[in-house]
């Protein structure tokens, strides 16, 4: 039996993948951190882009060694053309949650797939 709380390891250790983001965002299933709500205000995008961005994501870095968890870096565009990064996450019950939001650009990143180096 299971307390209420009670962090299910093997679902911490599953890959993120498209898929499992995708039903996150078509079930509601999300949370979107404070940090990544700053970010997202701050580049002034709502909450509705975030979720058409990430229907229709791909993953551009998995870190599946991440002190805090597993996450992944997933790369969409706005229906404008915008291209956003989103870092992927899971919260300790094992749903999405969105850790940060940006705009990637120069000097950082080459274009929205290549890090500068």
């Amino acid at each position: 039996m299971r307390r209420t709380g009670d962090v299910l390891p093997e679902l911490i250790r599953m890959s993120i993948t498209p898929d499992f983001i995708r039903n996150e965002i078509e079930k509601q299933s999300y949370e979107i951190s404070l940090h990544a709500d700053d970010e997202r205000i701050a580049d002034e995008l709502t909450v509705s882009q975030l979720e058409f961005i990430l229907l229709q994501c791909k993953i551009i870095e998995q870190y599946p060694d991440d002190p805090r968890g597993e996450s992944c870096l997933t790369v969409g565009f706005t229906s404008e053309g915008t291209p956003v990064h989103i870092v992927c996450g899971r919260n300790p019950s094992g749903h999405l949650i969105l850790i940060t939001v940006y705009i990637p650009t120069m000097p950082k990143w080459k274009d929205p797939y290549t890090r500068n180096k």
